[in-house]
This record gives C-alpha cells, sequence and structure tokens, in this order.
C-alpha cells in the first residue's frame, strides 16, 4: 500500500510523495488545451540553409530553386523568412547559436530547413559536416526559454545513406496519374515542467540509410513536395495532416528516370516524420508585417 500511495502524486500524474510540500510540487500537466496557441504577435522566424557549393564535394545544382520556393511559401504564412547561402560549418552553428538566443517571446513556433549533402547522422556545411543534432540542441526547452511550449519545426533536405528504394510494384484503381519521372524550476509557487524535447518536430527527406533524390533543373523531391503542400493547404489544415500530405505527394507522385544506370532507375523514396508534437498546430492567417532577409 505504501508503494502504491508513492506512485501517485496529487494529479495522480507523477511519482512524487502525497507528503511532499506544496512548494516542491512540479506538475507534469500545465495544461489541457489541444491546441498550440498562435495568436502572438509575429508568426516567428524560418531559416534556411541553402548549399550549393562545396570546398571537396559535387554542386547540389537545383537548390537554388528549392530555396527560393520554400522561402516564398513561408513567407505567404507570415514567416521572418532569412535565408543564408553556402555557410561553413562554423557560420552555420553560430547562426544557430545567435538566433537561440534572440527573444521568441513575441512568436508563435519556429522553422529550420536545410538543404545540403549529408550522410547517416551527419550534414555537411560547406567547409565540413556536423552532427544533425546540432541543429536542433541549442532551441530545446532547456536551451531557449521563450520557445518553451511552441513547436520547432526542422526540415531536412539530404541523403541519410547511399541505399536505393526500389519501391512495390502494385495496382490501385486510386491511382489515376503516373509518377512523374524525375532525377535526382523550483520556487514557492506551483510550476508546471515538461520533458525537454517536447514540441520538436523533424522531417527528413528520407528514411534513415537511404539515398534522397534531388532533379539538378527542378528542384528535391522532399521540398517541392512540402512547398506544395504548404501553399496549396497550409492555411487550412493541421501541420500533421499537412506533412502526412508531402510524405503522399513524394511517395506517389516521384520515381527516378536514369535509363543509363540499372541501379539507379525506377526508384522511390519516402519521407521520414520524427513528431515530439503535444498539440495540435495550424498556420493560421495573420496581417502582420513580414520580412525576407538574404544574407550571403
Amino acid at each position: 500500500m505504501d508503494n502504491q500511495a508513492d506512485e501517485q502524486d496529487f494529479l495522480g500524474m507523477g511519482s512524487k510523495s502525497p507528503s511532499s510540500s506544496r512548494s516542491e510540487r512540479i506538475v507534469s500537466r500545465p495544461t489541457l488545451d489541444e491546441y498550440y496557441d498562435t495568436t502572438y504577435d509575429r508568426r516567428g522566424i524560418a531559416l534556411i540553409f541553402s548549399h550549393l557549393n562545396f570546398s571537396t564535394m559535387p554542386s547540389r545544382n537545383g537548390t537554388d530553386k528549392d530555396r527560393d520556393d520554400i522561402s516564398s511559401v513561408l513567407y505567404d504564412l507570415d514567416f521572418d523568412v532569412r535565408v543564408f547561402n553556402d555557410l561553413s560549418r562554423k557560420e552555420l552553428l553560430e547562426t544557430l547559436r545567435e538566433v537561440s538566443r534572440e527573444d521568441h517571446t513575441k512568436n508563435d513556433c519556429l522553422v529550420v530547413v536545410v538543404m545540403s549533402h549529408g550522410e547517416q547522422g551527419v550534414l555537411y556545411a560547406r567547409d565540413n559536416k556536423y552532427s544533425v543534432d546540432s541543429l536542433w540542441r541549442h532551441f530545446l526547452g532547456n536551451a531557449c526559454p521563450s520557445l518553451i511550449g511552441k513547436p520547432k519545426m526542422f526540415f531536412i533536405q539530404a541523403c541519410r545513406g547511399e541505399k536505393f528504394d526500389e519501391g512495390v510494384v502494385f495496382s490501385s484503381p486510386q491511382m489515376r496519374n503516373k509518377p512523374r519521372d524525375m532525377v535526382d524550476s523550483r520556487s514557492d509557487q506551483l510550476v508546471f515542467s515538461i520533458p525537454t524535447m517536447a514540441d520538436l518536430l523533424l522531417m527528413y527527406s528520407t528514411y534513415d540509410g537511404y539515398y534522397s533524390w534531388r532533379n539538378p533543373r527542378q528542384g528535391s523531391w522532399f521540398i517541392q513536395a512540402l512547398q506544395k503542400e504548404l501553399k496549396e493547404n497550409g492555411k487550412v489544415k493541421d501541420l500533421l495532416t499537412l506533412l502526412t500530405g508531402v510524405s503522399r505527394r513524394t511517395a506517389y507522385e516521384y520515381q527516378s528516370c536514369v535509363p543509363h544506370d540499372e541501379r539507379m532507375d525506377c526508384m522511390k523514396q519516402i519521407p521520414c516524420l520524427v513528431s515530439m508534437l503535444t498539440k495540435t498546430f495550424y498556420f493560421t492567417k495573420k496581417t502582420k508585417s513580414r520580412v525576407v532577409t538574404t544574407i550571403e
């Protein structure tokens, strides 16, 4: 019986002993709201890191189209869009650090888009590689207090390995169109706590270990699917429904066409979504002023 009592706090949610004083109680459930608050003065910052040229790796032709398309749609969703081209590892990591130190109190959320070369667990800046978790490390709850309880979204267009998805052949009456051929705190008051990693969303262009396709003229499959879905449905559908649509577009509308290389021909791709969101999020319409800044 004593053990049973120890396992319950006054909300039946934690492991605090009922004998603990009220000043020591930290509640794990600050709100029962189902939706993220989008009534702040500003939508938030959208960082776009586009990499075309590298010191020792091939250029990523097509990334300029991806950069411009995703910048435009995020601008239309009222973000303060900041574009960075071909940053070095030091410059990129310092930019993330500086933005995390800004005051996001009046912002709804944060978006970070990275388009580069990659491998399992790492991404490439112009001159060197860095760990993929460096992207969000400075924005977690224990590092960026003004973003606590707000969605932080990271979209990563990069390879995560060298495997190819050969796809599975099937027929369906719903498949009317063929895929498009494309290449490439404690205090005296009651306080609330949430997990450090809460409210984080990561969407990779492909599954771990797999190749990510990009067309040198039309852009990458993932970023093009993302910008189209946001443009068509960004103001009416919730975030997870939107991103399911991105996966659907990528999976069904695209297929590689490399007839001179049988190993790469007719390949498929499926994005990978990792969500630690705790509420439903909508890009609701706002009329605040918007800013686009390009930094070379």
